[in-house]
């Protein structure tokens, strides 16, 4: 791979499934499509690519599938549920790439990885889970929710009540060795959707068990351009460029950030963790594994960024 870098683009989940839309399947391919122009320049330019994506929506709306059909067929558990939208999101991208590619005379294969992603079984989260998925409920029906389903349930501040779930940090990709042998061989990969499928080893037996948990995209997209040894790692979010003071009289963009810059502006409280928080977390992961490069911008601005013209770059010191 002498000469050719390798590069996980991150999709944001609302990238496919955007606000205000119904997110009926015509319009999730459309997104797809459009959210895919600057992966397709990265190609052209000679970048080996791996693809994640967010699931957030999708996975909202199978989880109302599973409550609104529960009286019909078995319900699903959160891993599985996860897994399907690896596969059904992977499809959508990937053929979409497929086109995209062959409109631009770029013939690379494609491949979708449905990837299990290792936990800490102790992870802090696992105990005290904050991450809300699925429908909203009403007051009244949380007591009987908790008694006979299990779950742990939270208010949604002004929205309603809602099942919340562990988000426990990525330590590992579990298919690593696989998706590095097709990256070797120019195998551009759809992997780690949704963040992956959260899994631990059963220490009294040594199996992989599934957890009901979700990962977060961003931390497992730096997990995973570790473990495939990937120099750059480009987050596709909903703002150009990432700023100090968000949404303040004072706020100011930044067109660049070095790796201490980031950590002391995180620490300070400029990058809210259900926001910018965990793009920033996992642009210091990356470059303390190693990375080279880390760009966050619009989607609308990816070939830009591409080209070095958008986004906030963050390198190291």
């Amino acid at each position: 791979m002498k000469g050719q870098k390798i590069i996980v683009v991150a999709l944001g989940g609302n990238a496919i499934t955007q606000q205000f839309e119904e997110g009926n399947i015509h319009q999730q391919f459309a997104n797809t499509r459009q959210s895919l122009v600057g992966v397709v320049e990265l190609i052209a330019r000679g970048y080996r690519v791996l693809i994640t994506h967010g699931n957030g929506p999708q996975v909202g709306n199978a989880l109302i599938r599973v409550e609104e059909s529960r009286h019909l067929v078995p319900p699903l558990p959160l891993g599985v549920i996860v897994a399907d939208t690896e596969g059904g999101m992977g499809y959508m991208v990937e053929q979409c790439l497929q086109n995209k590619m062959h409109d631009r005379g770029l013939k690379k294969e494609v491949a979708t990885i449905v990837t299990q992603v290792l936990v800490d079984p102790d992870d802090p989260s696992i105990k005290n889970p904050t991450k809300f998925v699925g429908p909203f409920f009403k007051p009244e029906q949380v007591e009987e929710l908790t008694k006979k389903r299990g779950w742990v349930m939270k208010e949604d501040p002004g929205r309603g009540w809602r099942r919340v779930v562990p988000s426990p940090i990525p330590k590992e990709i579990i298919e690593k060795k696989v998706i590095r042998l097709l990256v070797e061989n120019e195998v551009i990969v759809i992997a780690a959707g949704g963040g992956g499928i959260p899994v631990y080893v059963d220490h009294r037996s040594g199996w992989l068990e599934g957890i009901d948990a979700v990962i977060d995209k961003d931390l497992a997209s730096a997990v995973l351009a570790r473990d495939v040894g990937a120099q750059e790692l480009m987050i596709l979010t909903a703002v150009e460029r990432v700023a100090l003071n968000f949404g303040k009289p004072e706020q100011v963009f930044l067109d660049r950030m070095t790796l201490s810059e980031a950590k002391k502006y995180l620490r300070e409280g400029h990058f809210p963790p259900g926001s910018m928080g965990p793009k920033i977390q996992a642009a210091i992961n990356f470059l303390e594994w190693g990375g080279e490069r880390v760009v966050i911008t619009s989607i609308e601005k990816s070939v830009e960024a591409a080209n070095g013209l958008a986004g906030t770059v963050i390198v190291p010191d």
